[in-house]
């Protein structure tokens, strides 16, 4: 479904192939498949889900049963999906003397980040940029020695984005993005 719209159960079953009581522990065990996640093992969001069909045993079902067949089915329907990994995207404002900007826009160009804007502010620059949180590790440390401890930011979340293909392979893969 669309980014942000959530997640939602219907249940399509017709003719009672099984019956009512069972069907809760089916979207259990979607949920629970959720949250394990299919992709690197992060949850899954935003999703439709879809029970119309299955069968009922008198002696063999149990809500057990159930929960395992939701779960099961979730994981092999998204593994059909084109599923993207997400990450969360800050809004920083970076303060900084004059000359440091070209150090500062080009430090935060490396980290993947889009300026939006800069502006002016008394007689220092403002850069208003949209960084990947996992770029932002350490950046005070490293904003400090890029501008003599004159260089200040504040960061806040803003949304999520989808992960570039070739790091989100990276990361699907074990291997250190």
């Amino acid at each position: 479904m669309e980014q942000g719209a959530g997640y939602e159960f219907v249940d399509a079953i017709k003719g009672g192939v099984i019956p009512q009581s069972f069907i809760p522990a089916v979207q259990k065990g979607v949920k629970e498949a959720m949250e394990k996640g299919v992709l690197a093992g992060f949850p899954v969001v935003d999703v439709k889900v879809t029970l119309y069909d299955g069968s009922f045993h008198e002696v063999d079902s149990s809500e057990a049963a159930f929960k395992i067949a939701g779960s099961l089915a979730f994981q092999e329907g998204a593994k059909k999906a084109d599923l993207v990994l997400l990450e969360p995207l800050m809004k920083v404002e970076v303060i900084v003397p004059d000359k440091f900007l070209g150090d500062v826009t080009g430090d935060l160009s490396s980290k993947r980040a889009k300026i939006e804007r800069m502006g002016e502010r008394s007689n220092l620059k403002v850069v208003d940029a949209f960084v990947p949180l996992a770029e932002m590790f350490g950046y005070a440390t490293k904003l400090r020695s890029m501008t003599e401890g004159r260089g200040t930011f504040t960061m806040e979340f803003d949304h999520y984005e989808e992960v570039p293909r070739h790091i989100a392979e990276q990361i699907v893969s074990g291997k250190k993005a």
